[in-house]
């Protein structure tokens, strides 16, 4: 019953936000250039319910351009988790100090 409740509230929010078609990442941010990225692992359950939408994320960058921590800003619960792995992963251009790094990332079924 709570997975059903978490599925429909999920859709709920995806469909008020809306979703877009591409299962890419991008930096919205200026200030630092993204070095590696890794893409983010569309999960399962995602896949079944054909669910798509976008992810942003907050990346807190040390100077060295390693992330030291991601907070969600907002998205489908079910790829938020999935959508901060994969920026924990990223590495970014060093710089003089700690930023900030906005960063959105599309999920979309693929058409098979």
């Amino acid at each position: 019953m709570r997975m059903r409740c978490f599925l429909v509230l999920s859709l709920l929010f995806v469909c008020w936000f809306g979703s877009v078609s591409s299962a890419q990442s991008e930096q919205t941010s200026e200030t630092r250039k993204v070095v590696r990225k890794t893409q983010p692992i569309y999960p399962e359950i995602a896949k079944r319910m054909q669910l798509s939408g976008t992810v942003r994320v907050v990346a807190v960058v040390a100077p060295d351009g390693t992330v030291k921590k991601v907070e969600p800003m907002g998205g489908s619960p079910v790829l938020i988790e999935a959508s901060k792995e994969a920026v924990m992963n990223w590495k970014f251009a060093p710089a003089n100090s700690e930023t900030k790094e906005t960063v959105e990332l599309h999920f979309a079924p693929l058409n098979q």
